[in-house]
C-alpha cells in the first residue's frame, strides 16, 4: 500500500474504513467496518505507460462485513484505514 499511515493489516483483522471524495460543494464520506478478506495491489483495465503490465494497478481492499456482505474497497490518498477491537473471524 503506498500510504504513510497505513496500519499493517492481516486476514481476519477488523478495520473500518473511512473514504471520502471531494465534490463541488462538500464532502461525501463513507465508513464502512468489517474483516478482511484480501488485501494488496491489482491490475485495472486502464492502460498506464511504463507501469507493470502497462496497467494501472490500484490498492484493494477487501471486506466481509457481519452481515456477510463482501465488500472491495479501492485505497486512494482520501482512504483511512483503522483497525478497531471487536469480534474477528478468520478468512475462509
Amino acid at each position: 500500500m503506498n500510504q504513510p499511515m497505513m496500519p499493517k493489516l492481516e486476514i481476519g483483522q477488523r478495520v473500518r474504513v473511512t473514504q471520502q471524495t471531494p465534490r463541488l460543494k462538500g464532502t461525501l464520506t463513507i465508513t464502512i467496518e468489517g474483516v478482511v478478506q484480501r488485501i494488496g495491489q491489482q491490475k485495472t483495465g486502464s492502460w498506464f505507460a511504463h507501469s507493470k503490465d502497462d496497467k494501472l494497478w490500484m490498492d484493494r481492499l477487501e471486506l466481509k462485513r457481519d452481515d456477510g456482505e463482501l465488500v472491495v474497497m479501492n485505497l486512494d490518498q482520501y482512504s483511512v484505514v483503522k483497525p478497531i477491537d471487536g469480534p474477528s473471524r478468520r478468512a475462509g
